[in-house]
C-alpha cells in the first residue's frame, strides 16, 4: 500500500464522517418536528457505511499476491428509522393532535445522537491523525534525499 493510498483511506473516512456528523446533527435540529413537508413526523435518519470498492489494477494485484491493503469507506446510503416508534404526547391543544388528542414527536433521542456525534468525532480525528501521520512519512522520505 503506497503513502498516498493511505492518504486515500484516511481521506475517505472524514468524508464519510462528516456526512454521518451533518445526519446526526440533523437529527437533533429536529427533535420537535411533528410535520414534514409529507405531513409525517419526522423520523431519524442513519448513514450505512461500506467497504470502498476500487478495481483498479493495483488493487486487483495486490489482492492477488496476499498483500491487503484499504480501500477506504463510502456512504452506501441514508436511510429512515421506521423500526424505533414514535413518542406519543396527550396534547390535545397541538395543532398536529390526532382524533385522541395524541401528538407525534420525531423518534430522535437526543442522548443517543450526542453519543453517535461523539463517535463520529472521535472517529475523524483517527482519520486525521492517520492522513497526518502518511503525510509526515512522505515528507520525511523526501527529506532523506537532502
Amino acid at each position: 500500500m503506497s503513502i498516498m493510498s493511505g492518504m486515500n483511506v484516511s481521506a475517505s473516512g472524514m468524508t464519510a464522517q462528516r456526512l454521518r456528523m451533518d445526519i446526526i446533527s440533523q437529527n437533533i435540529a429536529n427533535v420537535n418536528t411533528t410535520r414534514d413537508e409529507n405531513g409525517e413526523a419526522y423520523r431519524r435518519k442513519t448513514v450505512v457505511f461500506a467497504e470502498r470498492d476500487t478495481n483498479s489494477f493495483s488493487n486487483l494485484l495486490n489482492s492477488k499476491t496476499g498483500a491487503r491493503g484499504g480501500n477506504g469507506v463510502k456512504v452506501t446510503q441514508i436511510v429512515e428509522d421506521t423500526k424505533t416508534p414514535l413518542n406519543m404526547v396527550y396534547d390535545p391543544s397541538h395543532p398536529d393532535a390526532d382524533e385522541e388528542g395524541y401528538v407525534a414527536y420525531p423518534n430522535v433521542n437526543t442522548v443517543t445522537e450526542m453519543t453517535n456525534l461523539i463517535d463520529a468525532s472521535r472517529a475523524y480525528e483517527a482519520n486525521v491523525t492517520a492522513f497526518n501521520a502518511s503525510k509526515n512519512m512522505a515528507l520525511k522520505g523526501l527529506e532523506v534525499g537532502k
